[in-house]
């Protein structure tokens, strides 16, 4: 019989935090933060090695301005972008209560963020999720599905695939997230970031964005998140 986790109705408009959420998305952004680290540093190191060409080309006798400008302006590309990156990730510490998102750009998101370090564990990630009509909880999607791709790869050794697929309902969207061993490389295990996510942090992460979970087997878990209005 599948467990399922749901959200009682807060009785207070600013309730205290609730210590085992607060530990849980402690261990969550300890376990993301090699990862968000990947990310902020992804735009800056072309901006390096466009320098020294930039250097070389403005220590010729007779510079070529049009490419000292084409080299200034991809410096400026760059910098822009490792911009808009560091403050996307800052939203991942404080995101804004009213930010909302597709499920399939939810899904990219995070998987964007994690696929790196999974597949250098040895965990392949199959992305199912097409297209759905109405917007979910951006919060809820970073946090919970980011939590629960983690436990999967914590209680299960590699090489293993998990695959994502999706389904809408009147009220809310349904998230299937499935895990098959398999064959194959079973990847390198770095040392933990942090401590193990356990199914009780994603119980109380879950909690604290109204999204109900299902799980169906230790290898099959759905998250039904919310509709937001339009």
């Amino acid at each position: 019989m599948p467990s399922r986790a749901r959200t009682a109705p807060s009785s207070s408009a600013t309730p205290a935090p609730d210590s085992a959420c607060e530990a849980a998305r402690y261990a969550l952004l300890r376990r993301l933060a090699p990862s968000m680290r990947h990310h902020l540093v992804v735009n800056l190191q072309p901006i390096g090695m466009i320098y020294e060409v930039l250097d070389r080309r403005l220590r010729a006798d007779e510079p070529d301005l049009r490419e000292v400008h084409e080299s200034a302006q991809k410096i400026n590309g760059f910098a822009r972008a490792a911009l808009d990156s560091s403050l996307d990730m800052i939203t991942w510490l404080s995101p804004p209560p009213e930010a909302a998102t597709t499920v399939a750009d939810g899904v990219r998101e995070c998987l964007g963020l994690l696929a790196t370090s999974l597949t250098f564990r040895g965990y392949a990630l199959r992305n199912d999720v097409m297209p759905l009509q109405g917007r979910t909880h951006r919060s809820a999607m970073r946090t919970v599905l980011s939590a629960t791709l983690l436990h999967l790869t914590d209680e299960h050794a590699p090489p293993a695939e998990i695959s994502l697929s999706a389904q809408d309902t009147a009220q809310a969207f349904v998230l299937k997230l499935a895990l098959r061993e398999g064959e194959g490389e079973s990847g390198f295990t770095p040392e933990p970031a942090y401590r193990p996510l356990q199914w009780n942090d994603v119980q109380a992460l879950a909690s604290a964005e109204s999204v109900e979970l299902v799980r169906e087997t230790k290898q099959a878990i759905s998250l039904v998140l919310p509709r937001v209005a339009a």
